[in-house]
């Protein structure tokens, strides 16, 4: 059996145990990168074939007539065209649940980043305005406490469920949107009702036709003056052009972006703009503490443990 993984590097920088995955996959080829123009050459005679961003499209799959599985360093199948696998006979899984103490961890560092405008604080505190000061400190920018106010999760998975947690910990209300493209739900709210009430809201469903521009120029509009968006579910899901317009124009609070509509950003983006007031952005990290990376990889081994088992553990195919 021959398995290759195909984009290692961007799950591991030399500090992860693969281990895991040899047991299972003896003479597991882990190539750190595979360029473009080689990955119908790396596939060659793969029966299995692991990857993370990698984009497996029909006639990619097609060409790959020995492959049995694709087994993937990451929740989201956007890169892989399920129907194309089904139609060729070819597995599909993913892992779950890996990463959500990581995201939770990052999706509150921005929200707390945000909210007690740490950045302009911290300039404050060295740039000699503090020193200045007639007083033991400097009120000039405002700080809201988060308990009471309103919390809004668009996608009610792992992720959002935990995310939810910590905010009610804060002594925050939790409103939960009904799933977009779905019928409504009891105990939920229709997204725009959530988007208008809600001091927060933080994204958490995968990018689907149904989710593509979620949040747009329109729903923006909806929201507080003040209020904060997150995002770091996928950069598909927010009109960026939109939100830095509203950031400029003092329309909205704040927004904590971890995920862009094209990544690396090599075309650059709209909200790359360090001067766009109140916006905090990081590369697609918020998944990526070393403990959920190393669990990412044990459960991609159990999934192909089980696939050769005849189970289908983690399957979407």
């Amino acid at each position: 059996m021959h398995a290759v993984f195909l984009d290692y590097d961007t799950v591991s920088q030399g500090d992860l145990d693969p281990s895991a995955l040899r047991a299972v996959m003896p003479g597991l080829d882990l190539r750190g990168t595979t360029p473009e123009e080689q990955i119908d050459a790396a596939l060659g005679d793969a029966e299995i074939v692991l990857l993370n961003k990698l984009r497996l499209g029909r006639e990619r799959l097609q060409r790959a007539s020995r492959l049995r599985l694709v087994a993937l360093a990451a929740t989201g199948t956007d890169n892989v065209d399920l129907a194309a696998a089904a139609d060729f006979g070819i597995g599909v899984c993913n892992v779950r649940g890996y990463c959500t103490a990581s995201v939770v961890q990052h999706v509150w560092g921005m929200i707390l980043y945000l909210t007690q405008r740490l950045p302009e604080y911290r300039r404050l505190a060295v740039d000699g305005s503090w020193a200045r000061s007639d007083q033991f400190t400097t009120l000039s920018l405002p700080i809201r406490e988060l308990a009471g106010r309103t919390l809004g999760i668009v996608g009610w998975g792992e992720l959002g469920r935990g995310v939810a947690a910590a905010g009610a910990a804060f002594g925050m209300r939790v409103l939960v949107a009904n799933r977009p493209g779905g019928p409504p739900q009891p105990d939920r709210h229709d997204l725009e009702a959530l988007l208008a009430r809600s001091d927060v809201v933080s994204l958490h469903c995968p990018l689907t036709p149904a989710t593509r521009g979620l949040v747009d120029a329109r729903r923006i509009a909806l929201m507080k003056s003040d209020a904060l968006l997150i995002n770091t579910a996928r950069g598909g899901l927010v009109d960026g052009h939109a939100l830095a317009a509203a950031l400029r124009a003092g329309r909205l609070g704040g927004a904590g972006i971890d995920a862009l509509a094209q990544e690396p950003p090599v075309d650059g983006d709209p909200l790359l703009d360090p001067a766009i007031p109140n916006l905090l952005v990081t590369p697609h990290v918020a998944w990526a503490a070393r403990e959920a990376r190393q669990r990412c990889i044990d459960m991609m081994a159990d999934n192909v443990r089980d696939f050769l088992a005849g189970g289908r553990r983690g399957r979407v195919v």
